[in-house]
């Protein structure tokens, strides 16, 4: 069985030195990938290059990448061999939500350039919005219990539930982890319609995930 993991932060360049970025250190990718090991998986780990916690696990096989395309890129090709042995899916990535298409200098659009002069006295970036990889998930891996994760900032703890689901109405996902403000101290876990499951590590998410994965694997053979 086969457990895929996406952790970190992935950037969106603006030239060939500067990018965007999200804030995400990629601990609870190495907290996943150690529960499913434990569980019996063979966990693969995507990790972004902008990760902090750099923590493997024995017995994970890890998978580097930098933007959303190359994230999709990788993730595409394990579907293309080994899409049948893919029973989980967790995408815990903190992913671009919008990519540079144009920079323009005070003279106009800053066309071919590798790097951008730092003696401007301004620029101005445009930014629109990335294709989703949680959308995906589904086509490429059909078989797979998938996950996905909401961090909110703004509003209350009901409103980040409401919007949790939402994942499941566009059939997105099977569970979605909640963190942020607006959810407030530790995680819940949402699944359907249920209350969601708190949890208050990132290790008992984990854990907590690992198990439930597991026994779906079990029951889906």
């Amino acid at each position: 069985m086969l457990a895929l993991i996406t952790a970190g932060p992935a950037s969106a360049p603006i030239d060939e030195v500067r990018r965007i970025t999200n804030f995400a250190t990629g601990e609870i990718g190495a907290r996943l990938a150690q529960a499913l090991a434990a569980q019996g998986f063979e966990p693969h780990l995507f990790r972004a290059r902008g990760a902090t916690h750099i923590e493997l696990p024995e017995g994970v096989v890890l998978h580097e990448f930098g933007t959303n395309d190359d994230l999709a890129r990788a993730l595409e090709e394990v579907a293309k061999s080994r899409s049948e042995e893919v029973r989980a899916v967790f995408h815990a990535a903190a992913l671009s939500d919008y990519l540079v298409t144009s920079v323009r200098g005070p003279e106009g659009p800053l066309v071919g350039v590798r790097k951008i002069p730092g003696d401007l006295p301004e620029i101005h970036l445009v930014l629109e919005p990335a294709p989703k990889v949680l959308p995906r998930l589904r086509g490429w891996f059909p078989r797979a219990w998938i996950v996905g994760w909401k961090y909110e900032l703004a509003g209350s703890r009901e409103e980040a539930i409401d919007r949790g689901r939402g994942q499941f109405l566009q059939r997105c996902t099977d569970a979605t982890v909640l963190n942020g403000a607006a959810y407030g101290a530790g995680f819940g876990v949402l699944e359907d319609d249920q209350s969601p499951q708190h949890l208050a590590t990132k290790r008992e998410v984990a854990q907590f995930l690992a198990s439930r994965a597991a026994t779906f694997a079990k029951s889906d053979k």
